[in-house]
């Protein structure tokens, strides 16, 4: 069964889809923003950005291609420039396709809808306050500033609030060069917090040898927990406690190596800032010294990508990048990828009885079998 995918073209306000058949039962309907649209073997979609769209499905010949279906849309203004979206669409989106720029920390593109950090709120004509653009809908006739000084107000004050629980180590941070938190505090030129109070003072959690924890650090943007408790049976950390006391931490607020965590690395790849760090690439290297190509991991057929990290062209790590559809990423393809193009990778190690201990590659990877055979 083949089933159509689709780029949208604008044509007088309305989203034309030139569609092409593609051999998937589930695939994804790609529009002109980050927002998509799944759509079953029976050519039915269920969207995300609410678009109302039903694409149909032909037999198994490739040449039977045509142009379907058309999407409502509204029309906004954003900064003085009219902008033309599939019903739905978020006011961030909408934003990033016309070319604007928006901060954000916590909204995630697989995550939508969280609205916590504040850091992408917009003047809307007419809205009582300063609404946050990654959850607010764009509708018709809507009139919206992404810069105007209320706007910068509110973002430089967002900022300080989160500089005063913030350790000002960026000299000697491993994400320095990387960090979400010191790029907006610099193109908002906020140079300190004005506001003054009792401070956060936990220990850094290196319990787990990939991992490390410094929630010093965190600005409680729940990517982390969001992409952990998205994989079925994980779930191994969340928000704890309230108030100036809350953070994110396994259950019962135990170390990092005493949960149930696989080491998998969604929650390093996420992070915005210098709260989670890969433990193989401690003081090895900075951001700008580095350059990263992507691989396709091949120890399984789910296709997750990897990050080769090069410095002077030598690999000194591999990080996790994404993925691969239906499947959450994992620490064994990632220690093959470390044996196969590291020259000089870290010992690797699995828990046992509730410990981590150092074992052989064969071990690690799951090899024992083959090579007793091979011997």
């Amino acid at each position: 069964m083949y089933i159509t995918i689709a780029r949208s073209l604008k044509t007088n306000h309305e989203y034309l889809l030139r569609v092409f058949l593609v051999p998937e039962n589930v695939v994804k309907l790609f529009l002109n923003v980050t927002d998509l649209a799944w759509c079953d073997n029976y050519g039915i979609c269920f969207p995300v950005c609410n678009c109302n769209a039903i694409v149909k499905v032909w037999g198994n010949n490739k040449t039977n291609q045509k142009e379907v279906t058309t999407l409502s849309t509204v029309t906004l203004t954003i900064n003085g420039q009219e902008v033309t979206v599939p019903t739905g669409t978020t006011v961030l989106d909408a934003a990033a396709g016309a070319g604007f720029f928006i901060p954000t920390f916590c909204h995630d593109p697989d995550y939508p809808g969280y609205g916590g950090c504040r850091i992408c709120v917009v003047e809307i004509k007419g809205a009582r306050n300063l609404p946050a653009s990654c959850v607010t809908a764009a509708t018709n006739g809507m009139v919206v500033e992404t810069d105007s000084p209320a706007v910068i107000d509110a973002r430089k004050a967002i900022l300080e609030l989160m500089l005063a629980n913030h350790p000002i180590d960026c000299m000697t941070c491993e994400k320095s060069g990387a960090c979400r938190l010191q790029d907006y505090a610099f193109y908002y030129d906020v140079k300190s917090s004005g506001f003054a109070g009792a401070k956060k003072d936990y220990q850094r959690d290196a319990s787990n040898p990939y991992i490390n924890r410094d929630m010093n650090k965190c600005i409680l943007c729940g990517k982390c927990v969001r992409t952990c408790q998205d994989v079925e049976e994980r779930a191994v950390i969340n928000f704890a406690y309230r108030g100036f006391n809350t953070k994110v931490a396994p259950a019962m607020d135990a170390e990092l190596a005493a949960s149930d965590c696989v080491s998998c690395s969604r929650c390093v790849s996420l992070c915005p800032v210098g709260t989670l760090t890969y433990n193989s690439l401690s003081g090895k290297a900075r951001v700008w010294e580095v350059k990263k190509e992507q691989l396709t991991c091949s120890w399984c057929e789910s296709g997750c990508l990897f990050d080769l990290v090069r410095k002077d062209g030598n690999v000194i790590g591999v990080v996790a990048s994404a993925p691969g559809e239906g499947r959450p990423l994992c620490l064994k393809g990632r220690l093959g990828m470390e044996l196969r193009y590291n020259d000089e990778p870290l010992k690797p190690m699995l828990k046992k009885d509730g410990q981590y201990v150092e074992v052989s590659w064969t071990e690690a990877l799951g090899l024992d079998d083959i090579m007793d055979k091979l011997q």
